[in-house]
């Protein structure tokens, strides 16, 4: 693995084939579901539409055309920008997305970031903890965090965390305090893998040669954990942390949800509820988007990370 142009071009090439098979897919799929958004907000009785006028709403959507054509249509304007419209509000996909993802991108950094500074809480606890018995508890820690439900854990911090104890107000919170909760209710369940895999390389590293002979050397423990074990365990956790990047937007639906948040959890949320095709497909892509750009650069670390890299590279 390298950072040559070669092998960024050809990592830039499985990134747009990524793309486009997710739009594809996620295209078809709406499209071969019975009805659309267009008829089940228009074909309200109580709305005194005739049949002419909502096969007029249709056609203005495009909703009448064969499937094939809706998706060239649909492929052609997602190449110039053009995202469509909102079956429910009838405003541009474009508006209600670029209005709601600042909101779920503030809250998926500081879940992920929140999420690994946790892993490595728990990996510290877990190898190098004072006691046998704290050490045993972290080391089980990441299997209780990836087996709790994320919408039960949100009710239970606002339960316990703001109702009983009062620490934290979820009524009308302040920009910050708004993140906290809803931060930590990502970061547990993600935390979860990235610990697991975590411990278990620091394990192997620590049994390594070359650790005993820089620790025979007089090296500081936490200098020896840093340059000596924890550059050369991250590497499969970080390729973990990229895996469950993409778990950051299931988890911000729920998220979003239980604590009121307008972002793209909630905006998902409506549009499922709505049938409003043209808005989930965009977060589908931007979804993706997201997930392939984490793991594009997760893939470019690993040669800074790890000297070894460097080394089969400069070899080559």
């Amino acid at each position: 693995m390298t950072s040559t142009p070669k092998y960024i071009l050809a990592r830039l090439g499985q990134a747009v084939l990524v793309l486009f098979l997710a739009f594809t897919l996620a295209s078809l799929l709406l499209l071969i579901l019975p009805g659309d958004g267009v008829m089940a907000r228009f074909s309200d009785p109580a709305l005194g539409l005739s049949k002419d006028e909502i096969a007029g709403i249709r056609a203005s959507f495009g909703a009448d055309l064969p499937w094939w054509q809706q998706y060239a249509s649909t492929l052609l304007g997602f190449l110039t920008g053009d995202f469509g419209f909102s079956t429910q509000t009838g405003a541009a996909v474009s508006t209600l997305v670029s209005a709601a993802l600042p909101s779920t991108a503030v809250l998926a950094l500081t879940g992920f970031v929140s999420a690994l500074v946790l892993a490595v809480i728990v990996t510290l606890v877990a190898s190098y903890g004072r006691f046998r018995w704290l050490r045993d508890v972290a080391d089980s820690l990441p299997s209780l965090f990836i087996s709790v439900p994320v919408f039960w854990l949100g009710i239970i911090l606002v339960e316990f965390v703001s109702f009983r104890l009062g620490w934290i107000n979820v009524v009308d919170p302040g920009p910050f305090e708004s993140l906290i909760l809803p931060s930590v209710t990502i970061a547990l369940p993600i935390s979860a893998p990235i610990a697991q895999v975590l411990i278990r390389s620091v394990a192997e590293v620590r049994a390594q040669p070359y650790v005993r002979v820089t620790r025979a050397k007089g090296a500081a423990g936490a200098w020896l954990f840093v340059h000596a074990v924890l550059r050369n365990a991250i590497s499969p956790a970080l390729t973990i942390a990229g895996l469950v990047f993409g778990e950051l937007v299931a988890g911000a639906v729920v998220t979003e949800t239980v604590f009121g948040r307008n972002g793209i959890g909630a905006l998902t949320a409506q549009a499922v509820a709505n049938r409003d095709n043209p808005v989930l497909l965009t977060i589908v892509v931007i979804a993706t988007l997201g997930f392939v750009i984490v793991n594009l650069l997760v893939d470019l670390l690993y040669p800074l990370i790890d000297p070894r890299l460097r080394t089969r590279k400069a070899a080559a």
